[in-house]
């Protein structure tokens, strides 16, 4: 027995060391896979994030310098490039707006406008941005707009000065627009629309720009720019017609006010029908005379507007109205920006070249590919070759896992059996509580007793009938025992109004009797048990004894009587003595309970 349990011991510690020793190696390839995993993953993000930082705190010098290249490649100087940063970024730390979108703006205005040196270029730039923040109009839009009125109004602004003269484009373009309740853009389309037709007739550009903006307030900017062009292109042709003079001695068209005067003159203050045809007649065209009627309607609104902007000198109003509309958040966020773009913008040119060679590397590197295909197929191989070990680690990990996860779903599973079984129990208990309460409430009724002595009372009544020849033999006809035996045919009868009773004697009324005719004949009435008297019970007064109680009889009786059984038919009899009268009165007394 010693030797086969020694041989069992021997067999399984064999079996289970190099079980043992597989299962740790696993686990420690398992464990060196996953830590170099994290390393991987945690290195990785390492990088990127590092890489992320760096960008982001390089973004605003990094589109500052893409911006920049743009303007470059137009052929500003390096001088005017530098000028130009350092006015988008005080710009856009005044007035909250993007220094990227300002210099982008002086992309297109040096597209537009030939010959600006670095610090025109910043003034075009800067009045764009300021005239566009005030009129609520975007940088292109204006910047646009700007386009426009040099070509314009180019031979003013070259005898001005190009950086004064869009100084006060930009503040007469500020004041119309507040005078006149319009807008930049809308400005910016009138001009559009009249062209240099006004600026070739002499018109000078405060009077051009009162007219335009006296028309915005019925019809849109280009409409009126369409209006007033049409009146200038029928001058010549109306003064003939009209026998009228509206040039000077030089042939330039007179002022507006001064034509006005003369058609008002011919005409009246107001204008007929026939007036209006006859006017159409000599502009060739009903354009012409819609401007006139709107002009004449309040010439000296128009004269106080010509006023009014011929005054404007410098950007001073627009830069008013554009510190008035400047958002501090914008402005909080803008300076943030610039003080980013100005710090690392010293550095970025260094820093440019590091990633500039980089991407020289990279693209050596790529050549080898041409060079050294058998080198770069190598590469890729111990390349392959180490991502598929890092993913057989891998599987082995998610073996392991899901190993773990089926035992952990196991322990859930038992667990939760467990707790089913617990519940269960916990419901018998209480149902078992339940019952216990239930019965003791049924004891606790009065009700519950007296049905328990009625039946307790029938029981012993019955036992009584039952053994009524033991007791006799017993007792006699002592007192005591005719006592018991009235009190018994008192019960008795008082069962027997119970509803459903019906315990039947013989016609003496002696329990003796009965229970001798019962016994001869083996036929005697079953005792009442508690089903007798359960509800809806059908008591039968005739009823068979057990079997068993039968047998029971048949035992006590004599052997002899098993042999010879007489049959009685009639027995009577007499009692010595009657009943006293005390006897009397006890009997009716206890008749009348």
């Amino acid at each position: 027995m010693d030797e086969k349990l020694l041989m069992q011991m021997t067999l399984i510690d064999q079996v289970t060391k190099p079980l043992q020793g597989i299962t740790k190696e696993m686990t420690a390839a398992t464990d060196l896979g996953k830590q170099g995993l994290q390393n991987v993953a945690t290195g990785t993000a390492g990088i990127v994030a590092a890489g992320f930082a760096v960008q982001n705190a390089l973004m605003p010098a990094i589109e500052m310098d893409r911006k920049l290249g743009e303007v470059a490649s137009l052929g500003v100087t390096s001088d005017a490039l530098k000028e130009l940063q350092v006015t988008a970024l005080e710009f856009s730390a005044e007035y909250g707006k993007s220094a990227t979108d300002f210099v982008n703006a002086s992309y297109d205005i040096q597209s537009a406008i030939d010959g600006l040196d670095g610090a025109e270029l910043s003034q075009f730039t800067k009045a764009s941005g300021v005239l566009a923040a005030a009129t609520k109009a975007d940088t292109s839009t204006i910047t646009s707009y700007m386009g426009t009125m040099y070509g314009i109004f180019k031979n003013q602004a070259n005898e001005m000065g190009k950086g004064a003269w869009v100084e006060t484009v930009a503040g007469q373009t500020a004041s119309a627009v507040q005078m006149f309740k319009t807008t930049g853009s809308e400005m910016s389309s009138a001009f559009s629309s009249v062209g240099a037709d006004a600026t070739a007739a002499g018109i000078a550009m405060n009077e051009q720009m009162a007219i335009l903006g006296t028309l915005q307030a019925t019809m849109s900017g280009s409409e009126a720019g369409t209006k007033y062009r049409a009146f200038l292109s029928g001058v010549a042709k109306a003064q003939d017609e009209l026998g009228l003079s509206f040039t000077d001695s030089r042939g330039k068209m007179l002022p507006m006010l001064e034509i006005l005067e003369q058609i008002k003159g011919e005409f009246g203050d107001t204008l007929s029908v026939a007036e209006s045809a006859q006017l159409d007649k000599a502009f060739g065209s009903k354009q012409a005379t819609a401007l006139i009627k709107q002009l004449m309607a309040d010439t000296d609104g128009l004269a106080g507007s010509i006023e009014t902007l011929g005054s404007v000198q410098g950007m001073s109003k627009a830069e008013e109205m554009a510190s008035k509309m400047t958002d501090q958040w914008e402005r909080l966020e803008s300076s943030w920006f610039a003080v980013r773009a100005a710090v690392f913008g010293v550095i970025l040119p260094s820093i440019n070249a590091v990633v500039g060679s980089l991407a020289d590397g990279i693209v050596w590197i790529s050549g080898w590919t041409d060079e050294f295909p058998w080198l770069v197929e190598l590469f890729g191989y111990a390349a392959i070759a180490a991502l598929s070990l890092g993913g057989v680690v891998a599987g082995l990990s998610l073996a392991m896992g899901i190993g773990q996860m089926m035992s952990g779903g196991w322990a859930v599973t038992m667990g939760a059996l467990n707790g089913v079984l617990k519940l269960l129990r916990i419901s018998t208990i209480a149902m078992t509580a339940a019952t216990w309460l239930f019965n003791t409430a049924l004891w606790a009724n009065p009700m519950t007793w007296v049905v328990a002595g009625i039946v307790g009372l029938i029981a012993v009544v019955g036992a009584m009938i039952y053994w009524w020849d033991d007791l006799k033999a017993s007792f006699g006809d002592t007192a005591v025992f005719k006592f018991l035996s009235d009190t018994i045919d008192w019960v008795i009868e008082k069962l027997n109004m119970i509803p459903g009773i019906d315990i039947d004697l013989s016609s003496s009324g002696s329990p003796e009797i009965q229970a001798a005719t019962v016994v001869e004949n083996a036929e005697r009435k079953p005792i009442p048990t508690l089903e007798d008297f359960a509800p809806n019970a059908n008591v039968q007064s005739n009823a068979q004894l057990p079997p068993q109680m039968v047998q029971n009889i048949t035992a006590q009786r004599p052997t002899a009587m098993a042999g010879n059984q007489t049959h009685i038919g009639e027995v009577n009899i007499t009692t010595e003595g009657g009943f006293t009268p005390e006897q009397m009165e006890e009997w009716e007394a206890l008749s009348n309970g």
